[in-house]
C-alpha cells in the first residue's frame, strides 16, 4: 500500500492511537509496523485474533504487558555460557513472572457456560499462543530466592554465602568493640580530630589530626583534602580487618559460583525463553487491537473477494462519538462509482475518507466502528487525492497539484484498485474542469476501477443519471434549518444549496436575487427536480417512521395482550391448585378417620368386644362421614348448539374457562369459533359455549351434601403425564403419591410416568411405589413413539 495515503486518510493516527494501547516496547515497535495487506487469508486471520483479544476482555477482563525487557543479549550470554549479572537475571525472572501471569489469564478451564446440562469451554485462535507459554516455575522460584535486587543476593542463596556472611558480621562486631575501647579511652584526647569510626578502603579507620599522625599505630589509608587529618588504621584491628578482606573475597567468588550455577540451569531452554518473550510481544501487540475495538465500539467486518464495499452505519473514527454522525456506504456491487454532491461542510469529505480509513483500517487486522455485517473489499492499492495540495517548492497550484496526483493514480490504479477523489476539476475554468472530471471518471469507469468522489458539477451529476455503472450520492441538507445532516443518501443527487448557506451567513438579499437570475434556465429546472425528488425522499421517511411507530404499538399492544392472558391463565391454574389440595386433604382426614376407626373395630373384635361397642364405632364412622362427606361431580352440562345458532355479537359463556364473551367470527367446518372475552379472543368448540339468555341460569357447576362440603369446579382437571426429571427418589414417589390420588379421583384410565433413563434408581423407584399402589391395575414401559425406556405408562383399576 502506498505511503502517500496512510497519511491523506489519516491511518497514521489510527495507528498512534494503537501504540498507546501497548504495554511494552516490544508492542509498540510490532503494532508500528502494522501495514495494509491485500492477503485475505492473513487479513481473516488477523481479524480473528483482534476478536478473540476483544471476547477476551469482555469475559476476563484487562491484562497487562506492561515493561516487558528486551532480553536478546542476554539469551545471547546465556548460550555462550557467559555468567549472567544479577540484574540480568532479574530481567529473566520479569519475564517468567509475567509468562506465568499471561498464560494464567489465557486459561480458558475457567471459561465454562453451562447450558443446560451440556458444558462448552471457550476456545478460540489465541488459545494456541497462550498454551506455548512456558512459565519455567522451579527457575523462576529459584531466581527469586536467590536474587534480592539488581545488586543484591540473599544470604540463604547457599549455605557457604550464609556462613561466610556470618563470619563476617562477627567480626565486624569484634571489630566494632575495639574501635569503641580505643575511641573512648582517647575520648579527651586531642589527638582525634573527631571521636568517630569511620571506613576508607573497606577498613575501619579513625581520624587523627595530622602532627599526631606518628603517635598513634596503625596503617594510614587516607587523608582528608585540607591534609589536616589522616586516617588511620589502629593496629589492634589490622588483623580483624585482614580477615575480613579475606572473607569479602570469599563472598564474592560463592556470589559468582551461584550466578554460573543459575546461568547453566537456564542454558538448554535459553530458545524457550526468547520464545516467551516473543510470544508476549505479540500478544501485547493483538490485545493492544482489541482495546482499540473495545474504545471504538467496533465490530469485525467480512470480506468480499469482488471488491464490493457495504458498510452499515459507520463511525468516522477521529470524530467525536457524540457528535458523528453515522453513515451508510456501499460500492462496487451494483454500481462501480458513487459521486456525491452536496453543501461544503455537509459531510461529503468525510464520508470519502470514512470508506478510505474503514478499508486501510480492515485490511491490517483492526475492527470498524460500524455494525455487524458490514463488508470491505480486500484491495490491492487505496489512492486518494484529497485536501489543499498545493505546493509553493514546486511552484505548483491547487489545480496543478491535484492532476499531477490524478495524473498519477490514472496510470497506477487498475480492477484492483480503489481510488477517492475530492472535488475532482475544481480549482479552474468550471465548464473546462467538469468536462476534464467526466472524461477522468469515464476512464475510470470504462476500466472497471471502483471509485468514489465528491463534486460540485451539476453535469456530473446527470452524467451518474445516464451512465450504467455510476450512481449519484448527496449529503442531506435540511432547508428548515439551512444546516447539513450529514447523512449519506445513495442514489439521490445533491444541491450545493450556495444560496441557502450564504443566506444563513449574511449576505444581503438583493445580491442573492440578482444571483438567483443569473443561473439559466435548465441548471434552474435541474434544481428544481433535485428539490421535488428530495421532498418525495423525506415524505418517504415520515411515512416508513409513522409505520415503525404503528408497528412498535402494534407490538406493545400484543405484548400486553399476551400477559394479560398468562395471568388469567396463573389464576385458573391457582384456584384449581387450590381447588385439588383443599379436596387432597378432606379425603386424606377421611382415610387417617377411617383407617383408625377399622384399627379400633379389628381391636374390638380381636377382644371379643360387645356388640354394642363395634355398633357404636360404626355409628360413629357413618356420622363421620356423612358430615365431612364431599361430592364432587363432573356435571355434564349438555349443548345441543348447531353452527346455525351462532350469530355474531351474541352473548356466550364459555364453560371451561368460566367467563362470559361475544362471539366474534361464525363457527368453521370444525365448530370453533372465535369469542371475545375483555380485550382477548379465544378459539372455542360450539360444544363448550352456552348461548346467554338475560332470563337464563347458568346450571351450577357443584353440588354440595353436608355441612363441610367443598364446591369445586366443573372444569376440574388433570394432566395425564407427570415429569418427574431430575428429582431425588424420595422427592419424585412423593409427587407420584399425590399424582396417582388426583388423577384416580379424575377418572382418568391411564397416565404416563415420565422418569428418563439416567441410572435407573428414579425408574426403580417408581416401579416399587406401582407395585404396591392398590389403585394401579398394571403398568409397563413405553414403547416406541411413547417414549421407550423413558416412560412408564400406568392403567388404574
Amino acid at each position: 500500500m502506498n505511503t502517500r495515503v496512510l497519511h491523506t486518510l489519516e491511518y497514521d493516527k489510527i495507528k498512534a492511537t494503537l501504540l498507546g494501547l501497548c504495554g511494552s516496547e516490544g508492542g509498540r515497535r510490532l503494532a508500528g509496523g502494522l501495514q495494509p495487506i491485500s492477503d485475505i487469508d492473513i487479513i481473516n486471520k488477523l481479524q480473528d485474533e483482534t476478536a478473540a483479544a476483544l471476547a477476551r476482555l469482555e469475559r476476563r477482563g484487562n491484562i497487562s504487558f506492561e515493561g516487558i525487557p528486551d532480553i536478546n543479549d542476554v539469551v545471547m550470554r546465556i548460550n555462550i555460557s557467559s555468567t549472567l549479572s544479577m540484574g540480568e537475571l532479574r530481567k529473566v525472572a520479569s519475564v517468567l513472572t509475567m509468562t506465568a501471569k499471561t498464560k494464567q489469564y489465557g486459561d480458558t478451564k475457567g471459561d465454562i457456560e453451562i447450558q443446560g446440562v451440556n458444558e462448552a469451554v471457550h476456545t478460540d485462535c489465541l488459545c494456541e499462543f497462550f498454551d506455548t507459554l512456558c512459565p519455567m516455575p522451579d527457575i523462576l522460584r529459584e531466581i527469586n530466592r536467590c536474587i534480592i535486587s539488581d545488586c543484591e543476593m540473599a544470604d540463604d542463596a547457599s549455605h557457604a554465602l550464609n556462613s561466610i556472611r556470618k563470619q563476617i558480621k562477627a567480626k565486624q562486631a569484634k571489630i566494632s568493640e575495639k574501635m569503641a575501647a580505643i575511641l573512648k579511652e582517647t575520648a579527651d584526647d586531642e589527638r582525634l580530630s573527631d571521636n568517630l569510626i569511620t571506613m576508607r578502603n573497606g577498613r575501619y579507620c579513625i581520624p587523627v589530626k595530622s602532627e599526631y599522625k606518628n603517635k598513634i599505630p596503625g596503617m594510614i589509608h587516607d587523608q582528608s583534602q585540607s591534609k589536616s587529618t589522616f586516617f588511620i588504621e589502629p593496629m589492634e584491628v589490622v588483623a580483624l580487618n585482614n580477615e575480613i578482606r579475606e572473607l569479602e573475597i570469599e563472598e564474592k567468588e560463592e556470589i559468582e559460583r551461584i550466578l554460573t550455577m543459575l546461568t547453566l540451569a537456564l542454558k538448554p531452554d535459553a530458545e524457550l525463553l526468547k520464545s516467551n518473550v516473543d510470544i508476549l510481544i505479540y500478544l501485547d501487540a493483538v490485545f493492544a487491537r482489541g482495546r482499540l475495538a473495545r474504545s471504538m465500539r467496533a465490530v469485525k467486518p467480512e470480506f468480499s473477494d469482488n471488491y464490493e464495499v457495504d458498510i452499515k452505519r459507520a463511525r468516522h473514527p477521529l470524530i467525536n462519538p457524540s457528535n458523528v454522525v453515522p453513515v451508510d456506504i456501499s460500492l462496487g456491487r451494483e454500481f462501480n462509482m458513487l459521486l456525491i454532491t452536496g453543501p461544503n461542510t455537509g459531510g461529503k469529505t468525510v464520508s470519502l475518507k470514512t470508506i478510505g480509513l474503514f478499508q486501510l483500517m480492515g485490511q491490517s487486522g483492526l475492527h470498524i466502528p460500524a455494525l455487524g455485517g458490514s463488508v470491505l473489499g480486500v484491495f490491492d492499492e487505496i489512492y486518494a487525492d484529497i485536501g489543499d495540495e498545493q505546493s509553493i517548492e514546486q511552484s505548483l497550484s491547487t489545480f496543478s497539484s491535484h492532476m499531477t496526483n490524478t495524473a498519477n493514480i490514472i496510470k497506477e490504479a487498475n480492477s484492483s484498485s480503489l481510488v477517492l477523489f475530492d472535488e475532482l476539476g475544481a480549482g479552474t475554468d468550471p465548464a473546462q474542469g467538469a468536462a476534464l472530471a467526466m472524461a477522468i471518471l469515464n476512464d475510470l469507469n470504462t476500466r472497471n476501477i471502483r471509485t468514489m468522489a465528491t463534486t460540485h458539477y451539476s453535469e456530473l451529476k446527470a452524467y451518474a443519471l445516464t451512465t450504467p455503472g455510476v450512481t449519484n450520492g448527496s449529503c442531506e441538507f435540511d432547508e428548515a434549518t439551512l444546516r447539513p445532516t450529514y447523512r449519506l443518501l445513495i442514489g439521490v443527487p445533491g444541491k450545493s444549496n450556495a444560496f441557502a448557506i450564504s443566506r444563513r451567513i449574511g449576505i444581503p438579499e438583493e445580491i442573492l436575487q440578482a444571483a438567483e437570475g443569473l443561473i439559466d434556465e435548465e441548471s434552474r429546472s435541474f434544481d428544481d427536480y433535485l428539490t421535488e425528488l428530495d421532498s418525495l425522499i423525506k415524505e418517504a421517511k415520515t411515512l416508513k417512521d409513522e409505520a415503525a411507530a404503528e408497528k412498535k404499538e402494534a407490538d406493545r399492544l400484543l405484548k400486553e395482550t399476551s400477559y394479560e392472558r398468562e395471568r388469567l391463565r396463573e389464576k385458573k391454574d391457582k384456584e384449581l391448585n387450590k381447588a385439588k389440595e383443599e379436596a387432597r386433604e378432606i379425603l386424606e382426614e377421611a382415610k387417617n378417620y377411617a383407617d383408625q376407626t377399622i384399627r379400633r373395630i379389628n381391636r374390638l373384635s380381636s377382644n371379643q368386644g360387645n356388640m354394642r361397642e363395634l355398633e357404636e364405632e360404626r355409628r360413629a364412622l357413618r356420622k363421620k362421614v356423612t358430615e365431612g362427606s364431599v361430592e364432587i361431580q363432573k356435571e355434564q352440562i349438555k349443548v345441543n348448539n348447531k353452527t346455525s345458532d351462532f350469530k355474531i355479537g351474541m352473548s356466550v359463556h364459555c364453560i371451561s374457562m368460566d367467563l362470559d364473551g361475544t362471539v366474534h367470527s361464525l363457527p368453521n367446518k370444525k365448530g370453533e369459533c372465535t369469542i371475545t372475552m375483555g380485550i382477548m379472543q379465544y378459539k372455542c368448540h360450539i360444544s363448550d359455549l352456552i348461548i346467554r339468555k338475560d332470563d337464563v341460569k347458568l346450571p351450577e357447576k357443584v353440588k354440595r351434601t353436608g355441612e363441610g362440603a367443598l364446591r369445586v369446579s366443573k372444569s376440574f382437571s388433570i394432566s395425564q403425564e407427570i415429569n418427574l426429571v431430575g428429582k431425588y427418589p424420595d422427592e419424585a414417589v412423593a409427587l407420584l403419591e399425590k399424582y396417582i390420588d388426583d388423577a384416580y379421583l379424575a377418572g382418568i384410565p391411564q397416565v404416563r410416568v415420565i422418569h428418563g433413563r439416567g441410572t435407573g434408581a428414579l425408574r426403580k423407584a417408581v416401579h416399587d411405589y406401582l407395585k404396591r399402589c392398590r389403585v394401579v391395575k398394571h403398568f409397563r414401559l413405553g414403547e416406541f413413539g411413547e417414549g421407550d425406556q423413558g416412560v412408564t405408562i400406568v392403567e388404574f383399576k
